[in-house]
């Protein structure tokens, strides 16, 4: 999945919270909660029916998916020109991933992707969300298409086609080429404008049968968990550097968005994970922890997106002398607010501020031990962005959980866990949809067990059962659940 993450305001303590304890705050975290508390029922928490109940409908036309990223499952790392990645090198790193595990093989679509698209048809879906390797399209990041690559993209692309499964394409899903993390990495402007190349190259082969473009996936990951705390590609702890590559990200972005435009087709959006910051307590310091740390989980994802200018109080928290700040050129803003088509939300985990900064938990936890079970920080997140930036059309990208799913004696994988999280939020997102929130479509995280970033294989987040030693798929009983969810538009 996109690993949600954590940031240190300048100054700040760290968060109190278990390794990559995550999240994104809202600046509008504090509305409609006291202190955290939430309206989940015991009743509705506790259910774990296959059978959807209860009468919410969505709207005619809501479309039902879900998402996967390319390191996470292609697997075939060396096939067909494919070149390396800050990913490959990372995993293969002593020391960086749990157990020494890495995307080499992975789920193997790139081998198996019809069986794939079987299942995804078998479920009913509308949308698969899936992100394209930059390193498998060019090997170094530069120069002409290596048309294999291409060309396994336009295969699975036909193939969603030919199943009824609208795609929609990610450009970047962390897997930066390695050729140009040598050359300086995203901390590098020039970056940015190979970005806005490789875009070009992807637009122009795959646009007239992709409807939905997806630019950069959650730029705080990157900038949190890979510069700041180093659990991530490139595995840097720079703090002067992570906020410069923040700036280059969003750059990279708007270029693309650019680039786009330039084609005549399709429709484009950032994808950023979004959740909501709470004060712990009703002190006016926890007030402006909660504040402040929105500032740098979401405002300054979202700010220079959808209105063209950095959160003040986060660039006052840096200082004027940060490499963000020194960074930022002429025009550079204008370019990265270029007006989008929809903002892709990911939600996983709220976050609690004390008065002195730190994040304190409130909720039960997941197998991933940053994640938070909150369902109604959903509907906090999706009504906070049209409330706070206006009514641009909204898709769900990511919602889900890991959990300890082993395949039984009978065949079956009984998940009843992520039924019970993915139905609670899926009413979050309908009493959102109720009032008035622009949401197209929801996307479960993940299709498929993958590898889970530096947790390797130990979580298993999927709706798909992935037998590694074999590759034998198996829907889970979530996977069934949910099927039943598609065909009745509703719970």
């Amino acid at each position: 999945m996109s690993m949600p993450t954590r940031r240190q305001p300048h100054g700040a303590a760290l968060p109190a919270t278990a390794p990559d304890a995550a999240g994104t705050g809202s600046d509008a975290g504090t509305a409609g909660v006291e202190a955290g508390g939430g309206n989940r029922s015991d009743d509705t928490a506790s259910r774990t029916d296959e059978t959807p109940a209860g009468g919410l409908r969505f709207p005619p036309g809501f479309v039902w998916g879900a998402a996967t990223s390319a390191y996470q499952i292609e697997g075939a790392a060396k096939d067909d020109g494919r070149g390396e990645s800050v990913w490959d090198t990372f995993s293969h790193t002593p020391g960086r991933t749990r157990n020494g595990d890495t995307g080499d093989v992975a789920a193997d679509h790139y081998h198996r992707y019809a069986e794939d698209l079987d299942l995804m048809r078998d479920l009913g879906l509308g949308s698969y969300r899936f992100s394209i390797s930059w390193p498998r399209v060019q090997a170094d990041g530069t120069g002409a298409p290596n048309q294999r690559g291409l060309d396994f993209y336009r295969r699975l692309v036909d193939g969603l086609h030919e199943r009824g499964i609208t795609p929609m394409a990610t450009l970047f899903h962390w897997d930066l080429p390695q050729s140009l993390q040598d050359a300086g990495g995203w901390e590098s402007r020039d970056v940015a404008h190979r970005f806005a190349d490789y875009a070009d190259i992807v637009f122009r082969a795959l646009g007239d049968r992709v409807p939905v473009w997806l630019t950069i996936n959650e730029p705080k990951t990157v900038v949190q968990n890979g510069y700041l705390e180093g659990h991530h590609a490139p595995g840097r702890q720079d703090p002067a550097a992570a906020y410069l590559v923040a700036h280059h990200l969003h750059l990279a972005h708007g270029l693309a968005v650019a680039a786009l435009r330039a084609t005549g087709s399709g429709r484009i959006g950032p994808a950023l994970n979004l959740h909501p910051c709470y004060p712990a307590d009703d002190s006016p310091e926890a007030a402006r922890a909660a504040r402040l740390y929105d500032g740098y989980e979401n405002r300054l994802y979202l700010d220079p997106i959808l209105t063209g200018r950095y959160p003040q109080d986060v660039l006052d928290d840096l200082g004027p002398d940060s490499r963000l700040a020194r960074g930022i050129h002429d025009g550079d803003l204008a370019t990265i607010s270029t007006p989008v088509d929809l903002l892709a939300v990911q939600y996983y985990t709220p976050y609690y501020l004390t008065g002195d900064g730190r994040t304190t938990p409130r909720w039960p936890t997941s197998q991933a031990p940053w994640q938070q079970i909150y369902p109604d920080g959903m509907y906090d997140v999706l009504t906070r962005v049209t409330r706070d930036y206006g009514p641009v059309p909204l898709t769900v990208t990511e919602n889900g959980l890991p959990s300890p799913d082993t395949l039984g004696p009978d065949g079956t994988v009984d998940d009843s866990g992520r039924i019970t999280f993915l139905r609670d939020h899926l009413a979050a997102v309908h009493r959102a949809v109720a009032d008035g929130v622009p949401l197209e479509s929801y996307h479960v995280w993940s299709l498929l067990d993958n590898f889970e970033w530096d947790a390797g294989y130990e979580q298993r987040w999927g709706l798909v059962y992935v037998d590694y030693p074999t590759q034998r798929r198996v829907p889970k009983r979530s996977a069934h659940w949910y099927r039943q969810v598609i065909a009745a538009n509703g719970l």
